[in-house]
């Protein structure tokens, strides 16, 4: 392993925390949401609770994620929060922890209810211990409740009980809900278009991703193992200011590189192998997804670099397609077409191009999407069609693009230098007005350019 464990980016790049966005831009995304919600009924109220604490076994507890939604909507960072909005008086409230000294000698300082009214927006808030005092209050006369029901049993209860409180309450004027509509119906769709605030960040993590996959390219030899690359990325994305993986990373040598959500393991890396390595970051609250597979040796073999060469072609092919009005499906469609006909050059499918389409026998070498959202959630919200019907692109969209071939150890239909063979190459794509942007580009992913990287 290279003695260079260090991060390039300079430290004055790399603030200490997390970079969050302005108020301002919080109070914007919230004003959307209360048009849209006023668009659909005016008398409605949107309730949305934070990210509950999990316990990782006795009194240890997980590292806390906020709730996307909740935080893209609040910038609110602490458990035990619930946020309202209400589209009939487009009014904010925050039911936050209360200060507590004690305690935040153990976790850390607390907003409390000054902090919400002043560092968060909120035009009225409230401590938690007074949800169910005030909450039947904040709900009253508003006829649809925007609350995701099966997600967190004490947020069901506690709207259920304040709506029921409103409904006895009949007699003295106060109308209760009739209608209970699952909030991503607006949330989700707002977060799928990203503003110009959200970019800057996604390219910040983007960037640090980057980092992360040409350190472990150069320091990738024969004798290490899947682990101690795996600590190469998450030394680099702390180093770079990301406040963790983005997800599980994938750190996948030889035939593990066919497993798609292999986790890196104590496999020792081989000479004349593959290293399959699908990692990003979250940075800011939003998260990279890359995928490279390179040679361990530095060098592909002649099998190696023509399967390499095919996913390649294939991803290639599919960055092209994307534009505004394009669909993930029509991408999907073309991937699979140009790998299937680098499967029939390689030899190692049976069949015509056609029959091997209709018959989907490809899905033997490459059994995923080519395709996801990408945002604050590595698989992002936003929904894939309108009714039946695939939706187009639109700028602001990011999505990967992320064909592979996976060929198995055991497989004794194809020659002996194929098998035991994983690739994928992803990349993170942003839908512009005119084309798109490859966010990811500055990651070597040519046969030469990776071979140079693997060099250092």
């Amino acid at each position: 392993m290279s003695q260079r464990t260090g991060s390039t980016t300079p430290r004055s790049d790399r603030p200490g925390q997390r970079p969050d966005p302005e108020p301002a831009t919080h109070a914007a995304r919230r004003k959307r949401v209360l048009k849209a919600m006023a668009k659909e009924r005016r008398d409605s109220v949107l309730v949305l609770f934070s990210a509950p604490v999990q316990h990782r076994n006795g009194d240890v507890e997980q590292e806390f994620r906020q709730s996307s939604d909740f935080f893209w909507l609040t910038g609110f960072d602490e458990p035990e929060s619930v946020a309202v909005l209400s589209a009939k008086t487009g009014t904010y409230t925050l039911f936050v922890r209360p200060r507590d000294p004690a305690r935040e000698i153990w976790d850390g300082p607390r907003a409390g209810v000054p902090g919400a009214l002043k560092r968060f927006g909120a035009d009225a808030a409230f401590t938690i211990a007074d949800l169910a005092k005030q909450l039947p209050g904040v709900l009253a006369d508003h006829a649809r409740i925007y609350h995701r029901y099966g997600r967190d049993a004490q947020g069901d209860a506690a709207v259920t009980r304040a709506s029921d409180r409103n409904r006895a309450r009949a007699r003295d004027g106060v109308a209760a809900p009739t209608e209970f509509v699952d909030p991503t119906v607006i949330l989700h769709e707002e977060r799928l278009l990203k503003k110009p605030e959200e970019l800057r960040i996604i390219r910040r993590a983007c960037a640090i991703t980057a980092e992360a996959h040409v350190r472990v390219m150069r320091e990738a030899t024969p004798g290490l193992r899947e682990y101690e690359l795996e600590a190469s990325l998450l030394d680099t994305f702390r180093r770079g200011g990301a406040e963790r993986a983005a997800y599980g990373s994938i750190v996948g040598s030889g035939p593990n590189a066919t497993i798609l959500h292999h986790r890196s393991g104590a496999r020792e890396l081989r000479a004349n192998e593959l290293l399959l390595v699908d990692a990003g970051c979250e940075y800011g609250y939003y998260a990279s997804d890359v995928t490279r597979t390179f040679p361990i040796s530095g060098t592909f073999t002649t099998e190696q670099r023509a399967l390499y060469e095919a996913v390649l072609a294939a991803q290639l092919a599919a960055i092209a397609m994307v534009r505004p009005g394009i669909t993930l499906e029509a991408i999907h469609d073309r991937t699979v077409k140009v790998l299937v006909q680098g499967l029939l050059e390689l030899k190692l499918l049976p069949g015509t191009e056609k029959s091997i389409l209709a018959d989907k026998t490809y899905r033997r070498f490459y059994m995923h999407r080519t395709s996801h959202w990408l945002g604050m959630d590595v698989h992002d919200v936003g929904t894939y069609f309108a009714g039946k019907k695939a939706r187009a692109l639109e700028p602001g969209m990011v999505l990967t693009i992320e064909p592979g071939l996976y060929v198995a150890e055991n497989d004794k239909t194809v020659p002996a230098g194929y098998r035991g063979q994983g690739i994928r190459i992803e990349d993170d794509i942003l839908v512009t007005r005119t084309g798109h942007e490859n966010l990811t580009a500055a990651i070597p992913k040519t046969v030469a350019e990776v071979e140079a990287a693997c060099r250092g």
